[in-house]
């Protein structure tokens, strides 16, 4: 009975990293909406979707604090819980919307997904965690394959400034975010899944607004409908929704088990692109996105993993 018990615990933290992987991908097709349908900047829609988010992880985060089981963050932990939600979820969230920009969505999904071989990479350097033959095969495989998936967007329009530029800030963007996976998979399992989720996104939350009224000339209360429609489909969509699916699952099946159920995210993204952005999936891209999905399979996959 037990066993039967934790193997659903288990296999529903699998249904609900694929649910926030699938949540996750629509952002980038909500920035490139706004960006093709209205004349608004990277910094004012990240504020606007930072905006809406907020109310919701302040209310589940004094939910959490008043629970009777809570047990207070040490002032250690406090820190430890600002910077790593800011590290994800205002310095990671920002390059990315600078980076769709210049790049099409289905590029930056691929080379943001890289982000696993990247904890492998912190995890080697920081906790000494040795990297294995197989592991270094995964490395080649997966750089390979975000290469071939390059190749046919350089084709296309270029290997122009615009291109590198936005592939430079969505690379940057996946090592900020591998650095948030890495120091989440820390916390969580102490501080909870829920509490973590809501002050970490909290934190950021507010350290984006900040960046905002210090640096913009816009206002927040002066945009246009369809501003505040996507805006707000991708605060509740792509950004509470699945950030706590994201770390319930994480709690669940563990961080190295949920990067390979996001696998779903780029593709996810490559055929919604396709659906409502008009762009094209080639031959090309589909073997690259192949081989980045192997790679990070082999990357994030365990001798043993228990459950």
């Amino acid at each position: 009975m037990a066993i039967k018990k934790l193997n659903s615990y288990f296999v529903g933290g699998i249904i609900i990293c694929f649910l926030g992987a699938v949540c996750f991908s629509t952002k980038a097709i909500f920035v490139k909406l706004a960006y093709r349908d209205t004349d608004i900047d990277p910094v004012t829609l990240l504020a606007l979707r930072m905006l809406f988010s907020l109310p919701f992880f302040i209310f589940s985060a004094a939910v959490s604090s008043n629970k009777t089981t809570n047990v207070r963050f040490t002032q250690k932990q406090w820190i430890a819980v600002a910077a790593v939600g800011c590290l994800g979820y205002y310095v990671s969230s920002l390059l990315d919307f600078l980076g769709l920009q210049y790049i099409t969505a289905g590029i930056e999904r691929l080379i943001l997904f890289i982000y696993p071989t990247l904890v492998l990479l912190i995890s080697s350097i920081i906790f000494k965690i040795k990297i294995t033959s197989r592991q270094w095969l995964a490395l080649l495989v997966t750089y390979a394959g975000l290469i071939a998936a390059c190749v046919p967007e350089i084709q296309g329009t270029g290997a122009g400034e615009n291109f590198w530029k936005g592939s430079l800030l969505i690379l940057v963007c996946a090592l900020t975010y591998a650095l948030y996976i890495v120091g989440s998979g820390k916390l969580i399992p102490v501080v909870g899944a829920s509490k973590f989720n809501s002050y970490a996104m909290s934190f950021a939350a507010v350290a984006v607004l900040i960046h905002f009224f210090l640096t913009s000339s816009y206002s927040l209360l002066d945009q246009t409908a369809m501003v505040y429609m996507y805006s707000f489909a991708m605060a509740i969509i792509s950004t509470v929704i699945p950030s706590y699916l994201i770390s319930e699952a994480i709690k669940r099946v563990g961080s190295g088990n949920a990067a390979i159920i996001a696998s779903v995210g780029p593709v996810s993204t490559i055929l919604q692109a396709a659906i409502f952005l008009n762009e094209p999936v080639k031959t090309l891209q589909l073997l690259g996105t192949g081989l980045i999905l192997a790679g990070v399979f082999m990357v994030g996959q365990k001798k043993q993993e228990e459950i």
